[in-house]
């Protein structure tokens, strides 16, 4: 793992897992709202895709980068797709993978799903933890407006107990993507995914498990 930068508008700041057998593709990670790249999710799930043969990049989205805590800003989320952007083209600048992926935990995979929506072209697919559907306890107001529009193949890992969407909701909604679309349940887990406040109960042997069967869905998504 390295520190990883790259002067760009929004700027490019993570850090970056090489993998010891390469099999040609890569990923652009990044994290929720009231987190950063350092998170023990991202930074668990990639070590172990690193170990499958991909190329990850950990990504801090623009607005952490300007802040150290707190939530994203209501106005700055089109700035956070672009993030993403240059994130993926300078991942994709770094070798000649064969196919490059995007995909993150809540917010940012909420981020990640709009920016493939809206450039199919960009990414071969998406690996999505813990959409976040709609706000907890309003089931109405549906982040679903996009999904018609996303074109290329997704998984989604999502918790039993996630407020923030049943299974059985999340189940309905991929049912507006025209795509390809997996649902990988995490019986009993939170919008957390086990990787809470409570990650110690559950220990790191389980978050480590957790990552292996969230590598084997994705592969399975991908295709190898």
């Amino acid at each position: 793992m390295e520190r990883f930068a790259k002067d760009s508008d929004p700027t490019v700041r993570g850090f970056l897992h090489r993998s010891e057998e390469s099999r040609g593709d890569a990923l652009v990670l990044t994290h929720g709202a009231g987190s950063n790249c350092q998170a023990r999710i991202l930074v668990t799930l990639a070590v172990a895709l690193a170990e499958a043969g991909f190329t990850v990049l950990r990504c801090d989205l623009p607005y952490r980068q300007e802040r150290p805590h707190g939530p994203p800003s209501p106005g700055g989320s089109a700035r956070d797709r672009e993030g993403l952007r240059q994130a993926v083209q300078a991942l994709t600048g770094l070798g000649s993978f064969k196919r490059v992926f995007l995909g993150g935990h809540s917010y940012g995979g909420r981020q990640a799903s709009m920016l493939a929506a809206t450039d199919p072209g960009l990414v071969e697919g998406l690996l999505l933890l813990s959409y976040p559907l709609h706000p907890p306890h309003k089931p109405a107001q549906l982040r679903t407006a996009h999904f018609p529009e996303l074109r290329r193949r997704a998984l989604f890992v999502h918790g039993s107990r996630d407020p923030f969407g049943t299974l059985e909701e999340v189940s309905s909604a991929l049912r507006l993507i025209p795509a390809t679309t997996s649902l990988l349940p995490v019986d009993g887990a939170g919008h957390d995914l086990g990787f809470g406040r409570g990650a110690k109960a559950h220990g790191f042997g389980a978050q480590c498990r957790w990552a292996a069967l969230v590598v084997e869905a994705f592969r399975a998504l991908a295709g190898e």
